[in-house]
């Protein structure tokens, strides 16, 4: 194996999580060795100079919704006019009105619109990104969908780490045969998931007016049975006991939570249940209430921020943007929301001990930034001052 070896001198500032101490450190006037794409303690190769600049580990968004053809931008209008987020599907919007472009796409068309999206997550800093299916709603359209992730992972800069979520609504096929549809998900769809090997992950979208906790349960249960790991949508508008449910299954991550109870953060903390929290989607939608940021903190549970970028809800695939919201809305300080959007976004996918921090034994996952402070990050959304992106310890255009 051909040793590739690179190094980045004089860095102003390195900051990241440190697993060991968990705090977020910042050490000045330093040096980082990679080896073949992974950090190490010493070594000599290319030099990269990095005087004034701030490296940080690459962002990790444990939730996106990606697999899709078009953006429903109609939408934005109608909630200009008062609309509602359930008021626009009940009119045959939101997950539905995509439902078609999915299923009439092309893989390679998918693959083109799904590679793009990535090109622009990869110029924004993200450096790994769960992808989740939910816009098919068949069983073809699913393995599709899931088969266009696998593709693009394949071929491009980005990590994706996919995850089926069949039971993201339910289709116009089984408007009102809402248990014959579980049916198809547990008999035929997560065993064809399973079958086809990609999808590491299986969620559902728990909440009043799409699959109840009973629903979920079955769904969950019958997807660990297969080897797939339970994740959850949970209490994102009213308080359906979702996030009890998340504790009961063992998911890795509760996400949303806007609407989650006491009972459900008591739940959430006594099994350490990473709660997952989207504030671009509260402010996209024009909604007040966020989720208790705060409230899961003092009780002891992990925090991980996602963008959810999808065609409907959110439209944003800028994790400092994120950042910004979450110290604006969610009262985190600027290290909580960094650690937030590395380590433990990254832990969110099991994965903390691969990227999500600057440590030795972790993938080479950096960005430059012509900044020399973490404060100044979430002082930029879109045209982000990155000097230099390194993804799995080699430099890419950025």
């Amino acid at each position: 194996m051909t040793r590739f070896v690179m190094i980045l001198e004089n860095i102003g500032n390195l900051t990241t999580f440190n697993p060991d101490s968990g705090e977020v450190e910042t050490i000045s006037n330093t040096s980082l060795v990679i080896e073949n794409g992974i950090i190490v303690e010493n070594g000599s190769g290319e030099f990269i100079d990095c005087t004034d600049c701030l490296v940080t580990p690459g962002f990790v968004d444990p939730h996106t919704h990606p697999v899709f053809l078009d953006l429903r931008v109609d939408e934005v209008a109608m909630r200009k006019a008062g609309a509602t987020y359930e008021e626009i599907a009940a009119m045959g919007g939101g997950i539905n009105s995509s439902i078609n472009g999915v299923r009439n796409a092309s893989v390679d068309e998918l693959i083109e619109r799904v590679s793009k999206r990535m090109d622009q997550f990869l110029k924004l800093g993200t450096t790994t990104v769960e992808c989740k299916s939910g816009y098919g709603l068949n069983t073809e359209a699913e393995l599709n969908s899931l088969k266009v992730i696998h593709e693009v992972n394949k071929i491009h800069e980005m990590d994706m780490i996919p995850t089926f979520l069949g039971a993201h609504a339910f289709p116009p096929e089984f408007a009102h045969d809402h248990d014959g549809y579980v049916d198809l998900l547990c008999n035929e769809m997560i065993p064809a998931v399973a079958e086809q090997g990609i999808a590491v992950f299986c969620d559902v979208f728990c909440e009043n007016g799409y699959f109840n906790v009973d629903q979920s349960r079955r769904i969950l249960n019958t997807a660990k049975e297969y080897g797939l790991t339970p994740r959850l949508h949970a209490d994102e508008f009213e308080d359906s006991g979702a996030a009890e449910l998340a504790a009961e299954v063992g998911s890795v991550s509760a996400d949303h939570l806007m609407a989650v109870s006491e009972k459900g953060i008591q739940h959430l903390a006594e099994n350490s249940v990473i709660a997952t929290l989207l504030p671009g989607t509260t402010y996209f939608l024009g909604k007040d209430t966020y989720a208790p940021a705060q409230k899961l903190m003092k009780r002891g549970i992990e925090i991980a921020l996602a963008t959810d970028f999808n065609p409907g809800s959110c439209h944003f695939k800028s994790m400092p943007f994120i950042i910004h919201l979450a110290c604006k809305h969610l009262g985190m300080a600027i290290e909580q929301a960094f650690a937030s959007s590395t380590y433990y976004s990254a832990k969110a996918l099991n994965l903390e001990h691969v990227v999500g921090s600057l440590t030795i034994g972790r993938k080479a996952d950096i960005i430059v930034w012509d900044v020399e402070k973490l404060s100044d990050i979430p002082l930029h959304d879109s045209d982000l001052p990155i000097k230099m992106m390194i993804k799995n310890g080699k430099a890419i255009d950025s």
